[in-house]
């Protein structure tokens, strides 16, 4: 599996000893921080995977680590370690993106079901973007009508119908349909209104 570094913020240097030596023994790259300011010294706004995140911490908060990394549009999964005073603010952080909380204490399998989770939706959702980005740049090589006419075919509209809100000539949609085609690498009209729907469809 791609993606399998686990980021281990937690101010609790026994924790993070011990969360490092699980993930070893099963093969996942660990690193740890002692602190949310020194993770984003660190952090890469591209750095995929998983990030294990004590809710409470001196300083910097995880719940306002989260909101920086949202500011950021980072791929990483948030998993929330709470207390069991700290459930509001897991839900909180949870209908913010994070993927899952659990609470101390809690048992070895448990953390890493729950990180093997994330991992895969971290590794489902960077190969979204990546294809996003590939989709993207083929749009961005066309020209402005050659956009407009992407715009409209994908909805379905015949060229005799995009020609006349065009204002040219059927012959020219077929010609600009022909070229769209090509630069986007699309075989049918419906590969190209799937290329289209993952530009418009921003991955979550």
């Amino acid at each position: 599996m791609k993606n399998t570094t686990v980021y281990v913020v937690d101010d609790d240097q026994a924790i993070r000893h011990a969360m490092g030596l699980l993930l070893k023994s099963v093969d996942l790259d660990c690193e740890s921080f002692a602190s949310a300011d020194e993770f984003l010294e660190r952090h890469h706004a591209e750095d995929c995977g998983c990030l294990v995140l004590d809710i409470r911490m001196p300083g910097m908060g995880g719940l306002e680590l989260q909101q920086r990394l949202l500011e950021q549009d980072s791929p990483l999964q948030i998993i929330f370690i709470t207390g069991h005073g700290d459930i509001p603010m897991a839900v909180e952080a949870i209908q913010n993106g994070a993927v899952d909380f659990i609470q101390k204490p809690f048992r070895d399998q448990e953390l890493l079901d729950r990180i093997s989770a994330a991992l895969e939706t971290a590794e489902i959702r960077q190969s979204m973007l990546a294809k996003k980005a590939q989709v993207q740049s083929r749009i961005d090589s066309l020209t402005k009508r050659e956009n407009e006419v992407l715009s409209l075919v994908v909805t379905g509209k015949p060229n005799k119908i995009v020609a006349h809100e065009l204002g040219v000539s059927q012959r020219t949609v077929e010609i600009h349909r022909a070229r769209v085609m090509e630069k986007m690498r699309a075989k049918s009209l419906a590969a190209l209104v799937k290329m289209h729907m993952v530009v418009a469809n921003e991955p979550k």
